[in-house]
């Protein structure tokens, strides 16, 4: 048992990393629904630690993060003067700003024989290639769905590719690819292909290939990073193994179902005269050039705007804002995607917000999650002729704690 719980929470692994960066004050974050390990785990890195070095090293536990839980909880890491966070449970792997990131994605039970099956049955029902995407909790048994697809001679194992890791450790301030513990073996048609990351994955396409060419087979729950995967790819067709339930499910009414939400949201916010920018990171790198940005757009489309800091946005705090007609959600692509449906307001991405403020901007079905990806669109169209001018106005900001109650100044 005590073997079981090591390898689930990669105790030899971490504490292994923490003593080679020469690190003496750990954060360890946990979502809300392993906390109850929390203290077990401590006290497992404690042992190992104390084995591999005479230095002290000492662990604090975070046990309530500012904001999302698959992000990096850099302010609270701060304030105990940690060197490195180890983040453990689902993750969005986004880069981070001031601190590195050590990830202990967890290890998920999976039937291999029955996934493979199911994806030998898709693949025969196909005549399109067929991309394998998982769930990070699922990485650790890639290796035996890989090899139990190579037993397989049913389908050619071309048909096949599968996605890998983009990192376990991340630098701040990086690209993770840049800081990837275990690189790709190099490859010669490296240079001929396009690269794709998401949701914690990276994957290579043949040049000439596009990603609409493949059916896309996620392994997982309906969690936020398939629907991230969802409308990120809309344009391709979508099934899921539910590995708890070993069960196929066909996305094609949840694409379109959170699609038409979507375009419809865009719709609603161009009436929009006031609008509040959420702040959903403070960890995420480039999120405070998406900020500047989005008060940019704002005010050269005759707008006002506050901005709102104030941990996890629910309704009860939004409605502290009746004068704001849309909420800008500045997060990390697997929060972005807020449910809006209860909240006197609607709540928007940057992406959506580009194409609801931003002249003659048309939705073309592409679909943009990451900062950078935004930036550059708008960057496109600015080098096409088809953005507006904007100016560096910047409101003051509209402050909100944690608590829910207001303070701070409106901007007139």
């Amino acid at each position: 048992m005590e073997l079981e719980f090591e390898s689930m929470y990669e105790i030899n692994r971490t504490a292994e990393f923490i003593i080679s960066k020469s690190f003496s004050r750990i954060a360890l974050q946990f979502p809300d629904e392993l906390l109850k390990e929390s203290t077990k785990v401590v006290s497992a890195l404690k042992s190992k630690t104390r084995l591999l070095t005479d230095r002290e090293v000492r662990f604090f536990v975070m046990a309530d993060t500012t904001y999302g839980s698959c992000c990096i909880d850099e302010v609270g890491a701060l304030h105990i003067d940690a060197d490195c966070v180890v983040h453990y449970g689902q993750t969005c792997l986004s880069p981070t700003s001031v601190l590195p990131a050590f990830f202990v994605f967890g290890k998920a039970s999976i039937n291999v024989s029955s996934c493979v099956k199911h994806l030998i049955d898709s693949a025969s029902q196909s005549d399109k290639p067929i991309m394998i995407l998982y769930g990070l909790e699922y990485a650790h048994m890639i290796p035996h769905i890989r090899e139990e697809l190579g037993l397989s001679k049913t389908v050619p194992q071309l048909k096949f590719s599968v996605a890998n890791v983009l990192c376990s450790f991340i630098s701040p301030s990086k690209d993770p690819r840049e800081s990837m513990e275990h690189p790709r073996p190099y490859s010669d048609s490296l240079s001929s292909s396009r690269n794709y990351s998401l949701g914690g994955l990276t994957w290579d396409l043949p040049e000439g290939s596009k990603i609409e060419d493949y059916l896309l087979f996620w392994i997982g729950s309906d969690s936020s990073a398939f629907a991230n995967v969802v409308l990120t790819f809309n344009g391709c067709d979508i099934v899921r193994y539910d590995a708890e339930e070993d069960s196929l499910v066909t996305e094609f009414y949840q694409q379109r179902r959170i699609l038409q939400r979507r375009y419809y949201l865009v719709e609603k916010a161009k009436d929009a005269n006031i609008i509040g920018i959420l702040v959903g990171t403070l960890g995420v790198a480039g999120y405070l050039h998406m900020i500047h940005h989005m008060q940019a757009l704002i005010s050269a489309a005759g707008k006002k705007s506050y901005i709102l800091a104030m941990g996890r946005p629910n309704p009860a705090k939004l409605a502290n804002f009746p004068e704001c007609d849309v909420f800008i959600y500045i997060s990390c692509a697997q929060t972005a995607l807020l449910d809006s449906k209860e909240f006197m307001s609607p709540v928007i991405t940057p992406f959506e917000a580009n194409l609801a403020f931003s002249r003659r901007s048309e939705w073309t079905g592409a679909y943009l999650m990451q900062f950078q990806d935004v930036i550059n669109s708008v960057k496109l169209r600015a080098y096409r002729g088809l953005e507006i001018n904007s100016d560096n106005t910047s409101p003051e900001p509209y402050i909100v704690g944690r608590s829910g109650k207001a303070s701070g100044y409106k901007h007139e």
